[in-house]
C-alpha cells in the first residue's frame, strides 16, 4: 500500500501498513479491560472477523494472567507508601582564564 504524489522536489511516496494483530490487541488492552471490547476494537482496526480476533485476545489474556505480578512497597505496620524520586540539576559556572 503506497501512495505517490509529485512535489516541487520530485515524486514522493509514503508507505502505509496496517497494524499487526498483536499491535491492534496491545492498543485495545490499553483502552479497556473487557476482553470482548478489546476484540471488537482490534477487529475494527484490522478488518478481521470478530471471532478470530476474540480467540487471539483470550490466548493473550491467559498468557499475561500467568505472568502478571504486583509489587507494593509496604512501610511501617504494613501501610502502603509512595516513593517519589526527584533529581536536582546543579548549575556550575566555570570561569574563563584569558591568554
Amino acid at each position: 500500500m503506497s501512495e505517490d504524489w509529485n512535489t516541487k522536489y520530485g515524486p514522493r511516496r509514503v508507505r502505509r501498513d496496517p497494524p499487526t494483530l498483536d499491535e491492534a490487541i496491545f492498543a485495545a488492552v490499553g483502552i479497556t479491560d473487557d476482553q470482548e471490547a478489546q476484540a471488537d476494537i482490534a477487529a475494527s482496526l484490522m478488518g478481521l472477523p470478530y471471532e478470530e480476533v476474540l480467540a487471539e485476545v483470550k490466548k493473550l489474556g491467559r498468557a499475561s494472567a500467568r505472568v502478571a505480578t504486583t509489587r507494593v512497597i509496604a512501610g511501617e505496620q504494613g501501610a502502603q507508601r509512595s516513593v517519589v524520586v526527584e533529581r536536582r540539576t546543579v548549575r556550575r559556572f566555570a570561569t574563563r582564564t584569558g591568554t
